[in-house]
């Protein structure tokens, strides 16, 4: 079944709609029926995605705000607009997101990554959310979290760190919800693959063979949240679902076998990962 939130002439936002898994997202919505904001910074690439979502659905139910979601007054700007003009909201997707690179020791670039994909999300649901529960209407509450944020790779800590935090505060948003009287929206963390778009792309103009386009992420992402999942774990053309799995278990082992952080890199257990990862479950 459908969720009940994504209908007809309901209200959906989304950040970092100017691009890629957000504008693949909001043309589907756009598609089916749904009236539609799509929040990024400004410039062409937003009034492009205008544009072309707007082809998609009733073009006087498409907007677009200039928005940086790490600023509170910027999304308080962006619910008084969207509510001004289109109603209250009932789906929101915290995707926005950014990936400049980061090292430990060089402070260069963290504050920006916690404050977008962190606080952005953070701040993002604290602005529309308490709105959507008093309604008492079916609402959803999408954010866009990481593989990176569950498995922590060495190489981008400040991004890690970041998505870290999206998947704690989505189960703690969701344990809230399911605990709220009469509350009817559902909160869903959405953990793409790789997926071919500006933020991954580099210097490549061609999808590489092992990553899916925006719209097979979106696919996933909508038939999850039909199904009732928490966790949208996204395979790709490279990744199956039972390899994510144990990698995912792998990372959690460190803990429980007391192994060295990041064991999955260490030189002592690679032999190790490499016979978890053939075991059957």
């Amino acid at each position: 079944m459908p969720h009940p939130a994504l209908t007809a002439d309901n209200v959906a936002v989304i950040t970092g709609g100017a691009s890629g898994i957000g504008l693949a997202a909001a043309i589907r919505l756009a598609s089916m029926g749904l009236k539609v904001c799509i929040a990024d910074l400004p410039g062409e690439k937003l009034d492009a995605a205008l544009a072309t979502v707007r082809e998609h659905g009733e073009a006087a139910n498409v907007i677009a705000v200039s928005t940086d979601i790490s600023k509170v007054k910027d999304l308080k700007h962006l619910q008084q607009t969207v509510e001004a003009e289109l109603g209250p909201v009932s789906v929101l997707m915290n995707n926005a997101g950014i990936q400049p690179g980061s090292s430990v020791f060089s402070p260069e670039s963290w504050d920006r990554i916690i404050e977008v994909n962190l606080f952005g999300i953070v701040r993002g649901t604290q602005v529309f959310g308490p709105a959507m529960v008093a309604r008492q209407m079916p609402g959803l509450i999408i954010n866009t979290g990481s593989k990176q944020g569950i498995t922590t790779p060495p190489g981008d800590p400040a991004y890690n760190a970041s998505k870290s935090g999206v998947k704690t505060f989505t189960e703690a948003l969701q344990h809230e919800l399911r605990n709220t009287k009469d509350c009817q929206v559902t909160a869903h963390l959405f953990i793409p693959g790789f997926v071919f778009t500006g933020l991954t792309a580099g210097n490549r103009t061609e999808k590489p063979a092992g990553a899916w386009t925006p719209e097979q992420t979106v696919d996933f992402l909508f038939a999850s949240v039909d199904a009732g999942d928490f966790y949208i774990l996204c395979p790709d053309n490279d990744v199956a679902r039972s390899t994510d799995e144990r990698r995912i278990l792998w990372a959690a082992g460190d803990i429980v076998e007391n192994r060295p952080p990041l064991s999955r890199w260490h030189e002592d257990y690679q032999n190790a990962f490499a016979a978890f990862l053939k075991r059957e479950k």
